[in-house]
């Protein structure tokens, strides 16, 4: 089934923020969106969009500015052969079959559409559409896609199951499954999960997979960011729960502060550069020392698009992760601007905390 998200009003493009907040709670209902789209009050273009979509097997989530809510619910009305009636302090087409403040539901043949008025720095209101469709998120580690598709293409086959691939990272595949008629999703997860043990996490959120796997076997985690600037802490600190296993992380991207806060020697860095194997090791054990964490993870590199050199360019990036008893250190090269390179560096850095400890991650 389509799933999709409409926004009409030209503040979601100008608000950002807003616009995430709107897709984070209806992907919470629905689940991921098939299609997000864009339309101003008065684009003709949406009367001809929500005709065609109120004929197909769609369900579809509108977020209006205040403007746009009663032009919406008149070109519904108009398309449905409906009119308008005032309930809840808003005008809806009358055959809405559920609706509170800010929100109403309509149902037309096989179509279903949710109304919502989105206010900034206001809370949303309630999302009536709700929808499960069985798509289950697998996270693949230490393979490369060319055999992953080889070993998951046949098994998802033999199961009656649909299955997509991207690649996170080096080494860390994604693999969305869902069900096609008569499919058995719990059989193809017990056969993905026997063929790549100790390698496969199945969560749609891996930050809420590690941190109640830190919390579960009360453990704790620290960074130590230059480039990334607050960004890995910040993927785990947006989910609830989080206090309880971080502890903290520091900033460090001057020189100075890397030698004050997390102890890494000045001889180190003089020798080295702040983005080198050396100095990335010193500040992952800088981080555990200064906390009571037992994994930490440090990043340093070059997000460009200044300051690199013939010997570290652009997209260089080094990487550590420790425990109390394991330390693993990588010299990256990422491609693409400065936040792809922010966000690609995240994301290798959470890769080599869960492969610090496959005992506390992967079980």
């Amino acid at each position: 089934m389509k799933k999709q998200l409409l926004f009409v009003g030209d503040m979601f493009k100008q608000n950002i923020s807003l616009q995430h907040y709107v897709i984070r709670r209806v992907e919470d209902s629905i689940g991921k969106c098939t299609s997000i789209n864009y339309f101003n009050e008065s684009d003709r273009s949406l009367f001809l969009h929500l005709d065609q979509e109120l004929k197909e097997n769609t369900i579809t989530v509108i977020a209006t500015s205040t403007n746009s809510f009663t032009v919406v619910g008149k070109l519904l009305s108009t398309i449905t052969e409906d009119n308008l009636t005032l309930s809840e302090e808003m005008l809806m087409p009358s055959h809405s079959i559920q609706y509170e403040k800010g929100s109403y539901l309509l149902s037309c043949s096989s179509a279903k559409v949710n109304v919502i008025v989105a206010m900034e720095n206001e809370l949303l209101p309630n999302i009536l559409l709700e929808y499960s469709d069985e798509t289950q998120t697998l996270h693949i580690f230490e393979e490369s896609m060319d055999l992953l598709q080889q070993h998951l293409k046949p098994l998802a086959q033999t199961h009656n199951i649909k299955i997509t691939f991207s690649q996170i990272v080096d080494g860390w595949i994604k693999v969305t499954a869902s069900n096609n008629r008569f499919g058995n999703m719990e059989l193809f997860l017990a056969a993905v999960k026997e063929q790549y043990q100790n390698r496969v996490i199945a969560s749609p959120n891996i930050a809420k997979h590690i941190i109640d796997q830190l919390g579960t076997h009360q453990k704790k985690i620290t960074f130590a960011e230059s480039c990334t600037g607050g960004l890995l802490s910040s993927f785990f600190t947006a989910q609830s729960g989080a206090s309880v296993v971080f502890e903290g992380s520091l900033v460090t991207y001057c020189n100075t502060l890397k030698a004050n806060w997390l102890a890494v020697d000045e001889n180190t860095l003089a020798k080295f550069g702040a983005v080198s194997k050396e100095v990335v090791d010193e500040m992952s054990e800088g981080a555990l020392n200064v906390s009571s964490a037992d994994y930490s993870v440090s990043v340093s590199g070059i997000a460009g698009p200044d300051g690199g050199s013939d010997e570290k360019p652009v997209g260089t990036v080094c990487i550590s992760a420790r425990s109390k008893t394991r330390l693993q250190t990588e010299i990256l090269h990422f491609k693409g601007d400065r936040n792809y390179i922010q966000e690609q560096s995240v994301f290798y850095a959470v890769k080599m905390l869960l492969l610090t400890d496959k005992e506390v991650f992967f079980q």
